[in-house]
């Protein structure tokens, strides 16, 4: 194979639901929490082997809108989880110049997370060989109706005519327009839907389902994902 099929074959943006957190801590008779910890590792094995590949940008969905209706332990710990990840990988992120991005509505984040998120943002945002992308208080619906409401905005101030607005459009008041859409997207522990995550730039990426839960899924698990993508042949809507 040519280096520039090879390249062709390595996603540029993978797009992650890590489920199975619950379910696995479960099993062990521990506290979900428990699991969301074990699931950390997890990430932290992923980022190196998007590196190791060639996978420029990672998206994964750390917490949903709907995610905020959990027990109030849970929401607190998760938040905990996040601050405690920032400040114990942000000097990997600075070694391999990975820049950290937020997708979501981030102002629903308590104030000390947003800080801290913030603060690691703008300590990396010069970085450009790989990306980390966290969808926090995120849903692809909240998305779409953010980008409308812009978007209405616009044309009641007579910036937009309504006969202007496309999919391009669109597109540009999604919340980081300036991220290509993902190649690949993966869900762990057998379940098979979207949950609402990025329902707009999904539109066609190809799927991978595994049901090996969240916190056992590590880099070989990924690199299935990746030699599963490389055997697809992609069409967006052409005839094969």
């Amino acid at each position: 194979m040519s280096g520039r099929a090879e390249a062709a074959a390595v996603p540029r943006h993978v797009a992650i639901i890590m489920d199975g957190n619950g379910r696995w801590a479960k099993q062990r008779l521990r506290p979900r929490l428990f699991g969301h910890r074990a699931g950390a590792e997890s990430l932290r094995a992923v980022l190196r082997a998007c590196r190791d590949r060639g996978v420029e940008y990672l998206t994964v969905y750390a917490f949903s809108t709907e995610n905020w209706v959990r027990p109030e332990d849970e929401v607190s710990g998760l938040m905990s989880l996040l601050r405690t990840f920032l400040k114990k990988d942000e000097h990997e992120l600075h070694e391999n110049q990975v820049r950290l991005r937020v997708t979501g509505r981030i102002q629903d984040l308590p104030e000390a997370v947003r800080a801290e998120l913030e603060r690691v943002m703008a300590a990396t945002k010069t970085y450009a060989k790989g990306h980390l992308i966290l969808a926090l208080s995120y849903g692809g619906r909240a998305e779409i109706v953010d980008a409308v409401r812009a978007l209405a905005a616009e044309v009641q101030a007579g910036k937009l005519a309504p006969a202007a607005i496309d999919e391009a459009a669109i597109a540009a008041h999604l919340y980081l327009p300036d991220v290509p859409d993902p190649d690949l997207m993966i869900r762990t522990s057998g379940e098979l839907r979207l949950s609402n995550f990025l329902l707009w730039q999904l539109s066609y990426a190809e799927f991978y389902f595994t049901e090996t839960l969240w916190p056992d899924f590590r880099e070989a698990d990924f690199a299935k994902a990746l030699d599963e993508y490389a055997r697809r042949q992609r069409r967006f809507g052409a005839p094969s």
